[in-house]
């Protein structure tokens, strides 16, 4: 027995196609070859320049070239299946002369048999959602890429002392791997009980306060190394709380 519930005929509905035309998304109904039969008052919106065309157009023409022919085989596929498709994301031309981002959830339309005879799509603009996550990614892989490039050795802390970054630079001084040190606890790791002294610069003090000084450092062969050492509180500027600490470590010469 087919447990999908079927959505009522607009036709026989007046009620039912009311609503739709008022959804605050766009709504369009397609026929088995994918031509526009149907679409409510925010899909004529987005596509006011040319409306008098959409009814009869086949839906992926609005989209750009490279995903119609994909979005054509996706079509034909759910046809073919019976199976309804999940939410896929596409680009549509608008009225804006320009591309905005959508996830179509996509339901078939069936006869009184079950058999397909075309499908409904909702198409929820996802455009702003998707540009922020992509600036914000563009963003983070520019810091990475500067974090990466500082010739001194860098190292980032929560406020526990818990390792959660490192650059290269802390690698080719203390020899382990970034995998290595994330997550481990920064005065255990390089201050071990083993060395029976503490740090000169200690994690408590920097959460305060911007600290400079030099201290004696264990590296991944149990060596200890004499070090520069600068450490300041990673601030959230929005709140005023501390959030971290990052220390700015460089080797320091022996004295004869």
């Amino acid at each position: 027995m087919n447990q999908t519930p079927a959505l009522l005929p607009t036709a026989n509905n007046p009620g039912l196609a009311d609503a739709i035309e008022e959804l605050p998304v766009a709504y369009v109904e397609m026929d088995a070859h994918g031509a526009v039969t149907r679409a409510n008052r925010i899909t004529r919106d987005m596509h006011s320049s040319h409306v008098g065309e959409l009814i009869g157009k086949l839906a992926w023409e609005l989209m750009p070239t490279e995903e119609q022919e994909l979005s054509a085989a996706a079509f034909a596929s759910a046809m073919e299946s019976g199976i309804d498709p999940g939410v896929v994301r596409r680009s549509i031309y608008t009225s804006a002369d320009a591309f905005r981002i959508y996830d179509l959830h996509r339901n078939l339309i069936r006869d009184a048999e079950g058999k397909p005879t075309g499908m409904r799509v909702v198409n929820v603009d996802v455009t702003d959602e998707v540009t922020a996550r992509q600036e914000a990614e563009k963003a983070s892989r520019w810091l990475r890429g500067v974090f990466d490039s500082i010739p001194e050795a860098v190292i980032v802390t929560d406020t526990l002392g818990v390792i959660c970054g490192v650059n290269p630079a802390t690698e080719e001084l203390f020899g382990w791997k970034a995998d290595e040190l994330i997550g481990q606890e920064f005065e255990e790791t390089f201050f071990p009980r083993s060395m029976n002294r503490q740090p000169e610069v200690g994690l408590v003090t920097v959460l305060s306060k911007n600290m400079r000084g030099m201290a004696r450092m264990m590296d991944r062969n149990r060596q200890e190394l004499r070090v520069k050492i600068n450490t300041a509180p990673i601030v959230d500027k929005e709140h005023g709380i501390t959030t971290g600490v990052v220390s700015v470590l460089s080797r320091a010469e022996e004295s004869a």
